[in-house]
């Protein structure tokens, strides 16, 4: 699946920019820029994401995008990690079945399928491979990330998408 998920920017206001997300509830994010309030999304949406997988509940699939609506993904570990918890939960694979079949500690695997806690991706790779997945990482041009750049800041999270291999 694709973790990039369609958001609405909302203007209140002169000078307050709101994104919200439909299908990630409590993604909500805002800023005086428009630019920056988008930045800001890519980390409102793995944080409302992240929230799913403490719940234990399905990852939501991304509605179609509509006329008017930005696409926002999250990082790649992130995306990697929903993917691992997902397939995990589809499974009905027990964080203790995955290390032993990785030779890992169950604390080593909670840290791999935990969207909070920093892994490296080919760590998390590897564990996608023993549960049958694999991941596709494509670049892509998103509007803003030009301003971003001529402004001396660095660009946002969304400019990376993370997806299934088939």
């Amino acid at each position: 699946m694709r973790y990039a998920y369609p958001c609405q920017i909302t203007r209140h206001g002169r000078n307050e920019f709101v994104v919200s997300f439909l299908d990630a509830v409590g993604a909500l994010t805002g800023s005086s820029d428009r630019d920056e309030a988008l930045e800001l999304a890519g980390d409102a949406l793995a944080g409302a994401l992240a929230g799913y997988v403490e719940r234990r509940a399905a990852i939501p699939v991304p509605s179609p995008v509509l006329d008017g609506q930005e696409v926002v993904a999250v990082d790649p570990v992130t995306a990697a990690k929903l993917e691992l918890y997902s397939a995990m939960r589809d499974q009905g694979i027990t964080k203790r079945a995955l290390a032993q079949r990785l030779g890992l500690s169950d604390t080593t695997v909670g840290r791999l399928t935990d969207p909070d806690r920093r892994s490296r991706i080919d760590h998390v790779a590897r564990a996608l491979r023993a549960v049958g997945r694999g991941l596709v990482i494509e670049g892509r041009t998103s509007p803003g990330l030009g301003t971003l750049a001529r402004r001396g800041r660095s660009p946002s999270r969304d400019a990376w998408t993370v997806k299934q291999a088939s």
